[in-house]
């Protein structure tokens, strides 16, 4: 277990790492071109169709872990 003064501790140490870590993205400079040509370039973003409710059921009673409305899955494993 550790005490609270350690957790403090770890908590400062953990925010001064995300401080230095956003201050070294902000010197960071990305031409547009190269983004869209690596990441497959952006969408327009459009109203979306509605669910269909039997989909939206069968999602769901194949999900092994839910919450609420949500299903919980894991990202990017591989």
């Amino acid at each position: 277990m550790i005490n609270e003064k350690q957790r403090n501790d770890i908590r400062l140490e953990a925010k001064r790492i995300l401080d230095n870590f956003a201050s070294a993205l902000e010197n960071v400079k990305i031409k547009k071109e190269s983004v869209k040509k690596h990441a497959g370039g952006y969408r327009k973003e459009k109203n979306g169709e509605k669910c269909d409710d039997d989909f939206r059921k069968i999602m769901f009673e194949n999900s092994p872990e839910k919450e609420g409305d949500c299903i919980i899955a894991e990202r990017k494993k591989w």
